[in-house]
């Protein structure tokens, strides 16, 4: 039986991946979720002591720091986490000759194109939050060759604090929202990401390197309002607002469409 550890349990892409595992059983694999109080990976000694007691094969790493505007003033908190952490775990993985999945962001790219980036395409991140995962995937992909690098953006779930639970609950308290309608992106549900990186594990696929995966449609945060609205039955009026109008403490890049 291979050992699949995955971090971060108690983030929304953790729980989407464990439900995953649920329905769909087999004895060839045994996942591990441990969350940070089970397996701080931002500490190195606590890294290294539990890939000592264990023989993990691969590693899905969802455990990271993701309050973008927080990370404007918590610089060295957001690189612990999102870069340190992902050596400490690149590292053992190398030592075991584990598979090591580590998830990345559209943030690593400044937003200035007009076409869908590309794997290969130069990152250029323009905050806190982007430079440091894209510092993670340095570290995870100059330290263990089994890697697997997928940047996703605007993930959203049932599960914890996202855009769409913050939508649905603004829009059970307000009749009126204002959303910012000029950043474009493609949503990506967190479920989907789940049974992504499900299939590849039990596929054991080796096309190592940074992939990205993302929602199907390209859309604004205005529109990706309108559409929870309509698909959970809010009559809320939402009005599209430029971003200057929403200033925020870490830029966001305009349009971080991914393709394949």
């Amino acid at each position: 039986m291979k050992k699949v550890l995955v971090t971060g349990a108690n983030g929304q892409l953790a729980k989407c991946l464990q439900d995953v595992v649920t329905e769909n059983p087999t004895s060839n694999y045994q996942f591990l979720f441990l969350d940070r109080s089970q397996l701080d990976v931002s500490r190195k000694e606590l890294v290294e002591t539990f890939f000592f007691s264990n023989q993990i094969d691969f590693c899905v790493n969802c455990a990271a720091y993701t309050a973008v505007d927080l990370a404007e003033n918590e610089a060295e908190l957001a690189f612990k986490a999102n870069a340190d952490a992902v050596k400490y775990l690149a590292e053992e993985c190398a030592e075991q000759g584990a598979t090591l999945f580590h998830i990345s962001t559209d943030y690593v790219f400044d937003g200035k194109s007009r076409e869908p980036y590309l794997p290969e395409d130069k990152p250029n991140p323009i905050n806190v939050y982007g430079k440091s995962k894209l510092e993670g995937e340095r570290w995870a992909l100059e330290l263990n060759p089994r890697t697997f690098v997928i940047r996703t953006s605007w993930v959203y779930s049932p599960y914890g604090k996202n855009f769409y639970t913050t939508m649905l609950r603004l829009m059970a308290e307000k009749d009126e929202l204002n959303i910012v309608a000029d950043q474009i992106g493609k949503p990506t549900d967190a479920r989907d990401l789940a049974q992504y990186l499900y299939d590849l594990i039990v596929s054991e696929n080796h096309n190592y390197g940074i992939h990205h995966f993302s929602g199907p449609d390209q859309m604004s945060w205005f529109e990706f309002a309108q559409k929870i609205a309509k698909e959970n039955g809010f009559t809320t009026q939402i009005n599209p607002i430029p971003t200057s109008e929403y200033p925020t403490p870490a830029r966001r890049p305009m349009w971080s469409v991914l393709g394949d």
